[in-house]
């Protein structure tokens, strides 16, 4: 499925994950700045809640990989320092964290899933597991997804200019 990516804006022709470029947090846009310390991988607010970023990872039947969400997870601060000093270890948790990202896609609400988050070290963002539910999310984790379903999941997410 082509598609210009959102960064690079170069066409691609593989199945693109989605990424949430900052957690779903109630902060007016006018207090953004002074109240959030936001990099690519974690997030400060107020210095008393704390995410980090992840993967949720759903499989995809008879295709050569999953398809991705790009997600942000909290975490207890002293789980977040502890990721953050062992940032290339997968010896650290797993931990426990509420899902804060809101999915589009989904008609029920995914804010607030719990989730236990697996580091994986060597640079590479957490694998993020959902608590197994009947939410959709949780099951198409659990069960896996058609490509049909994964291209159904971009078109509804990407914006059209995105899409070639």
């Amino acid at each position: 499925m082509p598609y210009r990516g959102v960064t690079c804006g170069e066409v691609h022709e593989d199945l693109p994950d989605l990424v949430a470029d900052r957690p779903d947090v109630d902060i007016p846009a006018e207090e953004w700045e002074l109240r959030v310390q936001l990099t690519s991988d974690t997030c400060i607010v107020d210095d008393k809640s704390f995410c980090i970023r992840g993967i949720i990872e759903i499989p995809i039947h008879d295709y050569s990989r999953p398809f991705g969400f790009d997600v942000w997870v909290s975490q207890k601060r002293e789980n977040f320092y502890q990721y953050l000093d062992n940032f290339e270890s997968e010896k650290v948790g797993p931990f426990f964290g509420w899902l804060c990202t809101r999915l589009s896609y989904y008609p029920i609400d995914t804010l607030h899933l719990k989730t236990t988050v697996h580091f994986r070290g060597k640079g590479l963002r957490p694998f993020i597991e959902l608590e197994p539910t009947d939410h959709p999310l949780s099951l198409d984790q659990r069960n896996g997804i058609s490509l049909e379903k994964a291209l159904e999941i971009v078109h509804h997410s990407l914006p059209p200019k995105h899409l070639k």
